[in-house]
């Protein structure tokens, strides 16, 4: 048994520090990508002076996530994150479906920032040096950079975003020094954090691109097997990463309304909400620095895409290893120690499916991006929500010593704010997609329907290979 266990691939032990780990979840959120893309929608069509508010309370939701997800993770340590946590809180069928729908979501979540990033780029060689380049043939050229950072070390991979993100979060924190020092119009106001305003009638909508801008702090679970002391790191990394989070989104958004005044700001975002950050940042700080935030917009969607690879792959090769799909998925290099033959199937399939999308001229801001974020959200949101179940199931016949609010008062709470996230999501569906057609508001619940397929595939090998069943889902104690 001892000689089975050592035998099995794993991945590089001991490889990540805490704030590496912090930085690759930030990472994974784009922060700059966030604020400059996701923020000006949310003001538009969501409760406008009242964002900051969402910010702030989406981020207490989380916060109540991690107190029974930070606990659990003591015990469960597995590259596949939400699949190992479902799998043992909830039973097997649960976890190999929210596996699946984790897969779909964080690939389409990928798509998404492809779709960004080629377009951006293409804008950007067209502007800077006369090229005429399209949208997926940059995609593709950023394809191939994230697959070389994905099958080099996880330590390289940290570095490099380590670097990328203190260059993104400069630029936030200079807007930010520039804005408190200048003021607005109307001077500073409270009211983007009054309930009034945060809960009126445009909070659903809010909610749905809010939401979305947190997502990507699993990745701490996801490094487990690769973190030094993962039972206080991961934990630690997980409050660090969503703290920072929540505190740069919300202040953030706070001073450009403050910027602009709370009217200016609405009717800015509305007429042109892709100029919003840059046109403030240029009468505050300076056109080098709009022109510097425009180069970051772009790494950090570098940034968000090869920490989502990494995430993808490990996925792969958690199920793998575990025998839910090909084993060949689980061989990790024999220097890199990294999971190779996962990553390059990730690239493998981003390539063609980018391919695809330009041989069919789909354009990537109408096309691609609407119906991939939808996916992701409703995706991710969902395994979230039965994540912070399965602490409840984890914990209901063992307390094993955790405290009652970190076994269920705070993951029940989470449970009900996670799937009331879910709900406002799947609601305005219109909204995130810019589509009101009856197809379009079938595309959630055809989302949702893979973990469903998922479930059935498990109770398929619980039929047909028990012995590989009774395997699914296992603690491993080799971290």
């Amino acid at each position: 048994m001892i000689g089975d266990e050592q035998s099995r691939p794993s991945l590089r032990k001991n490889a990540l520090g805490m704030m590496s780990i912090v930085f690759l979840v930030i990472a994974t959120n784009g922060p700059l990508t966030a604020l400059v893309g996701a923020v000006p929608v949310s003001i538009s069509l969501g409760n406008g002076v009242g964002v900051p508010g969402t910010f702030v309370l989406a981020g207490l939701i989380y916060l109540l996530f991690s107190v029974g997800y930070a606990a659990m993770s003591r015990y469960v340590k597995n590259a596949g994150a939400f699949y190992a946590y479902i799998a043992t809180g909830l039973g097997r069928p649960a976890g190999v479906g929210g596996a699946f729908l984790a897969l779909v979501a964080y690939n389409a979540m990928q798509l998404a920032c492809y779709a960004l990033v080629g377009f951006f780029l293409s804008q950007f060689f067209a502007s800077t040096f006369g090229l005429v380049a399209s949208w997926w043939g940059c995609a593709i050229g950023v394809t191939l950079v994230v697959h070389y950072f994905g099958y080099r070390n996880v330590e390289f991979s940290g570095r490099f975003l380590c670097l990328l993100m203190a260059c993104e979060i400069a630029i936030i924190l200079i807007f930010d020094v520039a804005a408190a020092l200048k003021g607005g119009p109307n001077g500073f106001s409270a009211a983007s954090f009054s309930p009034s305003h945060v809960l009126s009638s445009g909070f659903g909508p809010s909610l749905v691109f809010v939401v979305g801008s947190y997502m990507g702090f699993e990745t701490t679970a996801i490094y487990s097997e690769e973190a030094r002391n993962p039972a206080k790191t991961i934990p630690r990394a997980t409050y660090c990463a969503i703290t920072i989070i929540m505190c740069l989104y919300a202040v953030s958004v706070w001073l450009i309304i403050t910027a602009y005044g709370p009217a200016a700001a609405v009717a800015q975002a509305t007429k042109d909400p892709g100029n919003m950050w840059f046109l403030m940042t240029s009468q505050l700080i300076g056109s080098w620095a709009a022109d510097a935030m425009g180069v970051l917009m772009i790494t950090s969607l570098l940034a968000a895409l090869i920490s989502f690879h990494n995430t993808v792959s490990r996925y792969f090769f958690s199920l793998a290893r575990e025998g839910v799909i090909w084993k060949g998925l689980a061989r990790t290099h024999p220097t890199q120690q990294t999971p190779y033959v996962a990553s390059s199937l990730q690239t493998i399939c981003a390539l063609i499916v980018l391919a695809v999308c330009g041989f069919k001229g789909i354009d990537p801001l109408l096309g691609v991006l609407p119906w991939s974020s939808v996916v992701a959200s409703v995706g991710i949101v969902a395994v979230q929500g039965f994540a912070s179940i399965a602490v409840l199931g984890f914990f209901w016949k063992n307390a094993r010593g955790v405290s009652v609010w970190q076994r269920i008062v705070a993951p029940a709470l989470a449970s009900i704010g996670l799937f009331f996230c879910l709900w406002q999501i799947i609601t305005h569906v219109d909204v995130l997609s810019g589509s009101e057609s009856p197809v379009g508001r079938l595309v959630p619940w055809m989302t949702l329907s893979v973990a469903i397929f998922g479930a059935c595939f498990a109770l398929w090998l619980r039929r047909s290979k028990p012995m590989l069943y009774a395997n699914l889902g296992r603690l491993l104690n080799e971290v």
